[in-house]
């Protein structure tokens, strides 16, 4: 590497993006400008519970500048990426141009409605904060309207919830509003005992957990029927009818509901001006064993945003979770120190440390390697990984906090409806 400090831009401040800024942090020969639409980072395994308000916002958050304001070689830009322009090295954002020796994407995913024109506009996703606290405000709304209907049939299909997705996100999402229903309804909501509505957990695969172990999936299965939650597996959501408020399957059945919740798949952010020979499936921009973008030799991609066939375990690339964006973080970051080194290059081998699953406040479930676990046990395992996977000691604590309240109160204080009376 020459004399001069490589300037290392990142478009993205998810685990990828994260992970890989903290190795490079102390190493003067970079220096990193992070690019993220958002000022903080976010911990998404964690929305759901934002979304039924058992955590706040703050818990799973952090800014970005108070991340990184001791690091005299990292810059903090607030703003939306445009456009690459690779033959100037250049990246367009909202906010200006930036110059880059190496560019990084770690854009991450967003929600894959597969073109269905009316369940993109009636379902509420859960993949950023910004959902998390309308699909909150969403869901408490659509109950307090139940408690003041003298319709029994308007009544019913607002407090019917569909979830569409049974993998984690789905399961997750589906047992904590279970908990709800079953708890919060009775302290908060007196007038709604005993009321019609039911909660669907909605699949188009054969089980609930697809990637999961059969021990994992038949006692999640059992687990959420105890709790209330209809199942409906091999179901394909076709569309949303308007008129009578339901969701359509494609075998012509309905659903009437006021709340569909989408959790069914993900698609990677669209990245104008990467060629589209360099983009594969999902839209994930097709890389090397190094993470480098096909066509490129400055240009890398992590996590959700990448597609990579190169690691023997996994020739049909990796599973998008949180486990891949982080270590292919760390990795680059070395590999960036071994080309400033000279110094032959680590491929990626993915190092896969196991599944989890939480379905109510003493049930999960967890296949780590060979090894499975239900029940309460993995519910521990799957708190404390939760907990320290956090970005800083405060959010531990707080998060740590706010689930000793709910568990010792079987309640939660932060059932607020916030909306804005302006957009900035």
């Amino acid at each position: 590497m020459d004399g001069h400090q490589k300037k290392v831009v990142v478009i993205g401040g998810g685990f990828a993006g994260v992970h890989l800024i903290q190795q490079l942090a102390k190493d003067q020969r970079f220096h990193i400008t992070l690019v993220d639409r958002n000022n903080y980072n976010f911990f998404p395994p964690l929305i759901y519970q934002v979304s039924a308000g058992f955590l706040e916002p703050s818990n799973i958050s952090y800014p970005f500048r108070k991340l990184y304001h001791h690091k005299k070689n990292i810059t903090f830009r607030l703003g939306e990426f445009k456009r690459v322009i690779p033959e100037e090295n250049k990246v367009e954002i909202s906010s200006g141009d930036l110059y880059y020796d190496y560019l990084i994407f770690s854009t991450g995913t967003q929600s894959n409605f597969f073109g269905i024109e009316h369940v993109m506009k009636k379902a509420v996703p859960m993949k950023t904060i910004n959902d998390a606290i309308e699909l909150r405000n969403y869901i408490l709304q659509t109950i307090e309207k139940a408690t003041i209907t003298t319709d029994p049939a308007e009544r019913k299909k607002l407090l019917t919830m569909v979830v569409v997705g049974a993998g984690p996100s789905g399961v997750e999402i589906s047992g904590i509003l279970a908990e709800m229903k079953n708890g919060i309804y009775k302290k908060d909501y007196p007038e709604l005992i005993g009321q019609p509505g039911n909660i669907y957990l909605v699949d188009s695969g054969p089980k609930v957990l697809g990637p999961m172990s059969a021990k994992s999936q038949d006692y999640t299965h059992k687990s959420l029927e105890a709790m209330g939650i209809k199942i409906l597996l091999s179901k394909q959501v076709k569309d949303y009818d308007f008129t009578d408020d339901s969701v359509v399957f494609a075998d012509g059945e309905k659903i009437a509901t006021d709340t569909l919740i989408w959790t069914a798949g993900v698609i990677a952010t669209e990245l104008p001006g990467m060629p589209k020979e360099s983009i594969g499936r999902g839209r994930r921009v097709l890389v090397d064993a190094y993470n480098k973008a096909q066509g490129f030799d400055n240009i890398y991609a992590l996590g959700d945003s990448c597609f990579m066939t190169t690691d023997p375990a996994f020739p049909n690339g990796h599973p998008q979770l949180a486990q891949v964006a982080i270590q292919q973080g760390k990795n680059l970051a070395h590999n960036l120190k071994m080309i400033a080194d000279n110094r032959p290059l680590k491929p990626f081998i993915y190092n896969d440390k196991g599944t989890m699953a939480i379905i109510g406040k003493t049930k999960a479930v967890a296949d780590i390697g060979k090894l499975h676990f239900k029940g309460f046990i993995a519910a521990m395992i799957w708190g404390f990984i939760h907990i320290w996977s956090l970005i800083n000691y405060r959010n531990k604590f707080k998060t740590f906090f706010n689930w000793g309240f709910a568990w010792f109160t079987k309640d939660v204080a932060m059932r607020f409806i916030f909306r804005p009376d302006k957009k900035v």
